[in-house]
């Protein structure tokens, strides 16, 4: 478990020392054995920041030019196949995890320490595929080095408006997004939480700060999610979510 998420759950509550963190906050108690805090219970919530969602991609020369051929070739071809990511429980494997079962075929994993590595070795050819954040894709995708079969959120991206979602193309209900919450310390004071809160609704309807998202390649949370107990509820069932993948896939945790 990052050290960064432990330190922040036994700082003072005093509403100055704040925590952003992204969906391996729900990940985290099915992949580590032992956690320095309770997922749950040693958070408050300020509200969610920003949404990221992935693309699955591939190597230039890959064949299927479209995400239906995709599926094909990886069924006919799963033992040939393999697709890189950032290392076990990371959200590049997950979304690949989550792709296999939704399309019902495993194939190889390979396993990096880092997406930009994986990123290199998609773009030599030596990986087949990968899914990763628009963050990470959005550059290689516009440069055409990459094949690129579709977003994973529910809705267009507007770094890649061209680019159509999983779902939109026959996957119904894929959904993978990478999300960013904040988060204070359990007990920090009603007021300085509100306080919080309230500074961060104006940070997500500020043009600036939307502006910066969206060219790294993410969404501004919208203002009823950029909330304590939206945030709160959210991330309840994206543990319910990942637990249920995480152990299907049989990934034991270190």
């Amino acid at each position: 478990m990052p050290l960064g998420i432990g330190r922040a759950a036994r700082a003072h509550p005093d509403g100055y020392t704040l925590l952003v963190t992204h969906v391996g906050i729900a990940t985290a108690p099915f992949l580590y054995r032992r956690l320095s805090d309770d997922t749950i219970n040693d958070f408050e919530p300020i509200g969610r920041v920003a949404d990221v969602p992935m693309t699955l991609v591939a190597k230039k020369a890959l064949p299927p030019n479209n995400l239906k051929d995709f599926i094909d070739y990886a069924k006919a071809n799963k033992d040939k196949l393999t697709y890189g990511h950032a290392g076990a429980g990371s959200s590049s494997h997950l979304c690949g995890l989550l792709f296999m079962n939704a399309i019902g075929t495993e194939i190889t994993s390979v396993p990096y320490k880092g997406n930009a590595p994986a990123m290199n070795d998609l773009l030599g050819g030596q990986i087949d595929f990968m899914c990763d954040q628009t963050s990470n894709t959005t550059q290689q995708i516009q440069s055409g080095s990459i094949k690129v079969y579709g977003v994973t959120s529910k809705t267009r991206v507007p770094s890649l408006p061209q680019l159509q979602t999983l779902d939109e193309q026959g996957m119904k209900g894929f959904e993978v997004v990478i999300w960013y919450g904040m988060w204070a310390p359990r007990g920090t004071p009603k007021p300085a939480l509100d306080r919080l809160n309230g500074a961060l609704q104006v940070a997500v309807q500020d043009a600036t700060f939307n502006s910066r998202l969206v060219n790294l390649g993410a969404v501004p949370a919208p203002l009823t999610n950029a909330a304590p107990e939206p945030l709160r509820a959210h991330l309840k069932s994206e543990i319910e979510t990942w637990g249920s993948i995480i152990k299907k896939a049989g990934v034991q945790p270190e």
